[in-house]
C-alpha cells in the first residue's frame, strides 16, 4: 500500500503499472483500451478538460483496483470534472465526525456518527469512515466536498483518439499533473479541515 501523509492525497505508481502490465508496457494502458469509447467524440480526440476527467476516472478506483493513481482512503471520491463554465475542477469528499464540527448535534439525542471501517487496519492514520449500523438511534453523517480549480497549464489536448502508446503516454502525463496538483492545492485544504490529524 502506498505511503500517504498529511499532504499526499494521490500517488502515481509507474513501477507497479509496468510490472503488472499484461502487455509488458502498461496496465493502465490496457484499462484505457477497455474504455476506448470514452476517449473520443465522434472519432475526434476529446478536449483538454474532458480528456483529463476521463483519464483520471480510468486511473482510479472503482475502474482500476488497485488504481494507477492511489487515493488516500479517507478522501473518497477524489474526482476531476467540468464545472458549469467548462473548467476542470478537482473534487474531494471528506467525512467529518461530530467532534470536528464547531457546533455539534445536541448530545441529548446522541445521534450515531461515522465509524472506522471495521475491516480496515486499526492503526491506519487515514481510516475509511463508514456509516453505522442503525439501531434505534438516528445518525448524523457530515461530509465536506472540497473543490479546487485545475490550472489550464497542466491540461493537455490529446493527439490520439484511440488506445495505444500515444494515448497512454498523454493520459499518464495529465494524470501525474493532476495528482501533483491534488497534493499541492487540495491536500492543505483537507489537512486544515481535519485539523492536521484524523
Amino acid at each position: 500500500m502506498p505511503e500517504f501523509d498529511r499532504f499526499t492525497l494521490a500517488i502515481v505508481d509507474d513501477i507497479y503499472d509496468r510490472e503488472q502490465a499484461s502487455d509488458g508496457h502498461s496496465r493502465y494502458g490496457a484499462y484505457l483500451a477497455q474504455h476506448a469509447d470514452d476517449f473520443h467524440d465522434g472519432g475526434e480526440p476529446l478536449g483538454p478538460v474532458d480528456f483529463a476527467a476521463v483519464a483520471w476516472s480510468v486511473a482510479t478506483a472503482p475502474v482500476m483496483v488497485p488504481g494507477y493513481v492511489a487515493v488516500r482512503p479517507d478522501v473518497y471520491p477524489l474526482t476531476v470534472h467540468r464545472d458549469y463554465e467548462g473548467r476542470a475542477v478537482l473534487s474531494a469528499k471528506v467525512g467529518l465526525r461530530h467532534r470536528d464540527l464547531t457546533r455539534r448535534p445536541d448530545s441529548r439525542f446522541r445521534p450515531l456518527d461515522w465509524e472506522r471501517d471495521p475491516w480496515g487496519r486499526h492503526d491506519d492514520p487515514w481510516p475509511v469512515l463508514v456509516g453505522p449500523e442503525l439501531t434505534d438511534r438516528p445518525a448524523v453523517l457530515v461530509a465536506a466536498t472540497l473543490l479546487v480549480p485545475v490550472p489550464d497549464g497542466i491540461l493537455l489536448r490529446p493527439t490520439a483518439a484511440r488506445p495505444g502508446r500515444t494515448l497512454t503516454h498523454e493520459a499518464k502525463q495529465v494524470v501525474a499533473a493532476l495528482a501533483a496538483h491534488a497534493n499541492s492545492a487540495l491536500a492543505p485544504l483537507v489537512d486544515d479541515l481535519l485539523g492536521g490529524a484524523r
